[in-house]
C-alpha cells in the first residue's frame, strides 16, 4: 500500500466563523483505493500559498511511500532543506498529511486510530468549550459583557460541560508583548467574578490569552485573577520566550498552559524543562501530527504535566485530537467547538454528550467527511486564518477582543 494522490479542500465555515476563517482539509488516497482525511492548522501564510506547501511536502517526502512509514516521513519533512529544526509552516503541512495516514491505516486494518496508539486509557474524554454568544446576545457587545459571558457559561454547564474558556483581556497585536491597560485587568477580573458566580464549583474557568503581554504585565493580570481560581492561565506571553513564561508560572498561583503555536517535541521540551507550563495544548494539525504529539505527551508525563489538545479549526483536527486524548494517561481535557457546520461536515459521526466524547470502534478517525459540503463553501477572502491586529493596546478607550471571529468590516478581507 502506497500513497499516490493528494486532494486539498479549503473550506470556509459560515458566519460568524467559529473555528477560524477557513479550514485546510487534505485527502490522501493509496494505490489500493483507501482514502484518509487530515487537517492542517497553519495560518502564517495564506491558504493558496499553503496549498503549494502541502503539495510540495507530499510530493517530496511522502508520495510513493507507505502510510505506515510515519517516522521516516516525519524525519524527511523535519530535516530536508538542511533544517532539522521546527518550521511552523512545513510542519503544519506535514501534520495534516500525517493525520490522514493514520486514518488510512485504521481503515485498512479495520481499527480505530486510538487502538493503534496503545489502546484506550479513557472511556470518555472530558471536553471544554469556548464561551460563544447565545441567540439573545448582541455579537458586538458580548465580548465585553461579564453578564452575557456568565449567562453563556451557565448554559454550557446546563449542557454538561465542566470547563469553559474565555479571553476578555484585550488585544493581541503585531507589536508583541504589551502591558495590559488597567481597564483590561478590571474587565478580566469582572468576567472571572461573574462566571464563577454563575457556575460555582460545577465548572473550571479557563482564562485565555494569546501571548499578548510582557512578563510583568502577565504577572499583574494573573495575580488579579487568583481569587477566582482559574484552572489555567493560557499563553500569557509570546510562546517562544520560555524562560520568561517560567517567571510568570512562578509568580502566579494559576497553572500556566501553552502550546497551540508550538510544533514538534523540539519546541515543547524546553517548556517542560524550564517549568514554564503545567498544561500543554498542542494542536495536532500543527504540532507534528498524531505520532509526534504522542511523544510530546510522553515527555509531559515525565514532568507530571497534563495535556489539553487545542482546537481552533475544523472537525477533522478535532477527531485527531480526540483519538490521541483517548490513548494518553496524562489527559486533562480536549477543546471542542460545537456548530452546525462542524457537525454537518463530518455527518454527525462524533458528538459531545453531557460534556464528554466517547469514541467508538469505527475504523480510522471514525468520521465521514461530507466532501460536497466542504467544496460548497470555498474561502474567497484574503485574510489569514487568524491575524494579529495592527492597532496597539488602547489605554484611553479600552479594548474589545472579539473572540477570534471579528465581525466582518469593509476591507477587512473576511
Amino acid at each position: 500500500m502506497k500513497l499516490v494522490d493528494l486532494d486539498i479542500i479549503i473550506t470556509a465555515p459560515p458566519a460568524p466563523g467559529w473555528g477560524g476563517r477557513y479550514w485546510i482539509l487534505v485527502k490522501l488516497t493509496t494505490d489500493t483505493g483507501v482514502t484518509g482525511w487530515g487537517e492542517c492548522y497553519a495560518s502564517s501564510i495564506g491558504p493558496e500559498a499553503m496549498r503549494a506547501v502541502i503539495e510540495d511536502v507530499f510530493a517530496r517526502h511522502m508520495q510513493g511511500d507507505s502510510p505506515e512509514n510515519i517516522e521516516r516521513m516525519f524525519r524527511r519533512a523535519f530535516s530536508s532543506g538542511f533544517t532539522q529544526r521546527p518550521d511552523l509552516t512545513v510542519m503544519g503541512a506535514f501534520s495534516g498529511l500525517e493525520i490522514a495516514c493514520w486514518d488510512i491505516l485504521g481503515k485498512a486494518r479495520g481499527r480505530p486510530v486510538w487502538a493503534m496508539l496503545g489502546g484506550r486509557v479513557w472511556d470518555r474524554v472530558r471536553c471544554y468549550t469556548y464561551l460563544y454568544p447565545m441567540e439573545q446576545h448582541a455579537l458586538a457587545e458580548f465580548w465585553t459583557s461579564p453578564e452575557m459571558a456568565a449567562e453563556a457559561a451557565a448554559d454550557c454547564v446546563a449542557r454538561g460541560y465542566t470547563a469553559v474558556k474565555f479571553d476578555p483581556a484585550g488585544p493581541y497585536t503585531m507589536r508583541g508583548g504589551h502591558m495590559p491597560a488597567m481597564s483590561d485587568i478590571s474587565q478580566s477580573a469582572a468576567f472571572c467574578k461573574a462566571i464563577r458566580a454563575a457556575v460555582g464549583d460545577k465548572a473550571d474557568l479557563l482564562f485565555g490569552t494569546h501571548g499578548q503581554f510582557t512578563t510583568a504585565g502577565a504577572i499583574r493580570l494573573g495575580q488579579a485573577l487568583e481569587p477566582y481560581s482559574p484552572l489555567w492561565f493560557e499563553e500569557p506571553i509570546p510562546p517562544d520566550a520560555v524562560e520568561e513564561m517560567a517567571k510568570v508560572a512562578r509568580a502566579v498561583r494559576i497553572p500556566v498552559a501553552t502550546g497551540e503555536r508550538l510544533t514538534t517535541k523540539a519546541e515543547f521540551a524546553p517548556v517542560l524543562r524550564a517549568g514554564a507550563a503545567a498544561i500543554l495544548q498542542p494542536a495536532l494539525g500543527r504540532s507534528g501530527g498524531i505520532w509526534e504529539t504522542k511523544k510530546i505527551a510522553a515527555m509531559a508525563e515525565v514532568y507530571n504535566a497534563q495535556m489539553a489538545p487545542h482546537l481552533y479549526a475544523g472537525p477533522v483536527e478535532w477527531a485527531a485530537n480526540l483519538h490521541l486524548a483517548t490513548s494518553i494517561p496524562n489527559l486533562l481535557m480536549a477543546e471542542t467547538i460545537e456548530t452546525p457546520f462542524h457537525d454537518a461536515l463530518i455527518k454527525g459521526s462524533i458528538r459531545v454528550e453531557n460534556g464528554f466524547v466517547a469514541l467508538g470502534d469505527a475504523p480510522g478517525l471514525g468520521i465521514e467527511v461530507d466532501e460536497d459540503l466542504a467544496r460548497a463553501h470555498p474561502y474567497t477572502g484574503d485574510g489569514l486564518h487568524l491575524q494579529m491586529q495592527e492597532a496597539p493596546c488602547d489605554y484611553v478607550n479600552g479594548n474589545a477582543f472579539e473572540g477570534g471571529a471579528p465581525a466582518p468590516r469593509d476591507g477587512a478581507g473576511d
